[in-house]
């Protein structure tokens, strides 16, 4: 099937399997590996996007299933080639990432929880990446890269 749908602010036509899920057609077909496959049930957070603007795991939803939506990936919120999303910039600079595969989900939750709270606190940002499972970090790099964003 031919999926039509705005990717990272681009129209894309891409064909797909009906089958797959969009974290496939991610990375497969559309080339952007940015998204990482975790546990590819929903549980760990891995493969967060944001569809029309809202968080969602790419492992749960159908490719086809993007059909006239807007999907925002890691891949997609630098402002320029040469220059990093400021929350990509305050991972970096405050080792909110270790091995970095959790990183592009949690980077994509955290985004979506500063659209909804530019102030959030603490225990909003704990909350809002509860989804999102890192094995490295023990959250507290992550929390202060993202509160250190939020500031900016």
């Amino acid at each position: 099937m031919k999926v039509a749908f705005k990717l990272n602010g681009e129209r894309r036509e891409i064909e797909v399997e009906p089958y797959r899920s969009l974290l496939d057609m991610l990375r497969n077909e559309a080339g952007l590996t940015g998204t990482k496959k975790g546990c590819d049930v929903g549980d760990c957070g891995a493969c967060t996007v944001l569809v029309d603007g809202k968080p969602l795991n790419a492992c749960l939803m159908l490719g086809v299933e993007a059909e006239g939506r807007e999907v925002l990936t890691i891949e997609g919120i630098q402002p320029a080639p040469d220059r990093l999303h400021p929350l990509q910039e305050s991972f970096m600079k405050l080792g909110g990432a270790q091995c970095g595969f959790c990183t592009p989900g949690m980077i994509m939750m955290a985004l979506a929880l500063l659209e909804e709270k530019p102030n959030p606190t603490e225990d909003e940002i704990r909350f809002g990446i509860a989804g999102n499972i890192c094995r490295c970090t023990g959250y507290t790099r992550i929390v202060e890269a993202i509160q250190a964003c939020a500031k900016k």
